[in-house]
């Protein structure tokens, strides 16, 4: 079935929203986590107990979804599995323009008869151009209009958006993801969970994704892909536009196998993947932390032309340990220009501390930073600009400073500038979050740690060099 973009925006910004199955012993929680969409809002239960909370909570309910009396851009199904084929026949006849099935039970099951009632769901929606995503999943997040994934007790932001679309077979991790990456100032624009794929799949969300003007880039949990020709044509299409960073799942025996269980999906090798992602211009990553890092990077950074990195603010003694990561995460960490050791040996010979690269702050040094910084923005023995930013040393005054000298090099500079902001205590996290925002705010890639960064920027000239940005 082609996917048809008009009934997929109605989906991710619904008018009308009807609810099918929702009840008392599960708290309600499709209809709470829909009481702010912006469209209105219908209940389908037939439960005379169930039905007394719908009311209390001033929600219409109906006995059957065909009597609601309005068109329904998005059906939220919520039923036993037995009750699956008739809800969907239900979609069918009021002309729904899209249904996600939260219910499961189908070929993840490896059951004959949950392969046999996913076919016959397959078949059914493709014969009446019903758009269903899932079974099996999360459904849908558009925070702009109130519409959100939900699992237990966790609920996800709203009113804010921002440029990142992310598709993921799991639910969970597109739950996760929405929280960890709106902490990290990363802000989704529309995010779905699609489980068992069976009528919509990854590609269709992908090309969906291509041609909306709200995404900027493209995020991807994934476990199996159904026809491999077609997903890896669609993703070489879509990476030419956008940025898309895919965290595949089952990169083991035993994640392989644990795939099947989960979404039914088949595995594919990893070094099939690997190779294959790349060739499309996409970006392989490991696991939740290098997605957001990664995302965060190619978000925020100028297209970064070069792996030498020049890199200040920490002490003598972690230069060792940062220039190894740098170096081990595939960039370079060279000697200056004999230009820039010139300008740094006229104070730096006064006060003390070294300055190969890294070049040593934990010392009266640091008192100047916009002059260090200034000679690594003229050095030209090196790309990227690190600067690892310390939250809890100095006056607030002080802090903010080290915020607007990176911006102030931003401004002027083709060299990416990136800012690590670590902890080590509990007691620093918050400060080290709220000093990572303020870079944020300026338009600069904040890490929670050297390797986190590291690793992120590595990934984002990978990405360039591939689409020819390395200078070559």
């Amino acid at each position: 079935m082609r996917v048809d973009f008009t009934k997929l925006d109605r989906a991710f910004n619904p008018r009308s929203v009807a609810v099918v199955g929702d009840n008392e012993r599960s708290g309600y929680q499709w209809l709470n986590s829909y009481r702010n969409c912006q469209g209105k809002l219908y209940s389908v239960q037939v439960n005379a107990k169930s039905i007394e909370g719908i009311k209390a909570m001033g929600i219409p309910n109906y006995l059957s979804l065909v009597d609601i009396p309005e068109p329904i851009d998005l059906a939220v199904v919520a039923v036993p599995r037995s009750a699956a084929l008739k809800i969907l026949d239900d979609c069918i006849q009021k002309d729904v323009a899209a249904a996600f099935f939260f219910t499961a039970g189908f070929a993840e099951t490896g059951t004959e008869e949950g392969i046999k009632l996913e076919q016959a769901l397959k078949e059914k929606a493709e014969a009446a151009n019903l758009h269903v995503i899932g079974p099996n999943c999360m459904g849908l997040f558009t925070p702009k209009v109130g519409i959100q994934q939900v699992l237990s007790q966790f609920m996800q932001y709203e009113a804010k958006a921002g440029p990142l679309g992310f598709i993921s077979q799991s639910g969970t991790h597109a739950l996760e993801f929405s929280l960890v990456a709106h902490l990290q100032g990363l802000d989704i624009s529309k995010s779905v969970s699609f489980g068992n794929g069976t009528v919509l799949d990854s590609p269709d969300y992908l090309e969906y994704f291509a041609q909306d003007p709200e995404i900027g880039i493209i995020g991807m949990y994934l476990e199996g892909v159904k026809d491999g020709q077609r997903f890896m044509k669609v993703l070489k299409e879509v990476a030419a536009k956008k940025p898309v960073v895919i965290w595949k799942g089952g990169r083991t025996g035993g994640g392989g196998r644990a795939i099947a269980s989960h979404t039914g999906s088949l595995a594919v090798p990893w070094t099939i993947w690997k190779s294959a992602v790349k060739q499309c211009g996409a970006v392989n990553v490991a696991n939740m932390e290098e997605l957001v890092d990664t995302l965060k990077a190619l978000l925020y950074l100028p297209r970064v032309r070069g792996g030498r990195v020049a890199i200040t603010g920490g002490s003598g003694g972690q230069s060792v340990a940062i220039a190894d990561v740098f170096a081990e995460a595939g960039l370079e960490v060279p000697r200056l220009s004999k230009a820039s050791y010139d300008e740094l040996a006229t104070f730096y010979s006064l006060i003390g501390g070294g300055y190969p690269n890294p070049i040593d702050t934990g010392n009266q040094n640091r008192a100047e930073l916009k002059r260090i910084l200034e000679i690594l923005e003229r050095d030209t023995n090196t790309d990227n600009i690190i600067l690892l930013g310390m939250a809890r040393w100095g006056t607030p005054e002080q802090i903010q400073s080290q915020v607007d000298l990176m911006a102030e090099i931003k401004k002027r500079s083709p060299k990416a500038v990136v800012a690590i902001v670590p902890y080590s205590i509990p007691e620093e996290m918050q400060l080290a979050r709220d000093l990572a925002q303020k870079f944020q705010e300026k338009g600069i890639p904040s890490f929670q740690s050297i390797e986190r960064g590291a690793h992120a920027l590595k990934n984002a000239l990978d990405y360039y060099s591939f689409k020819g940005g390395d200078g070559a």
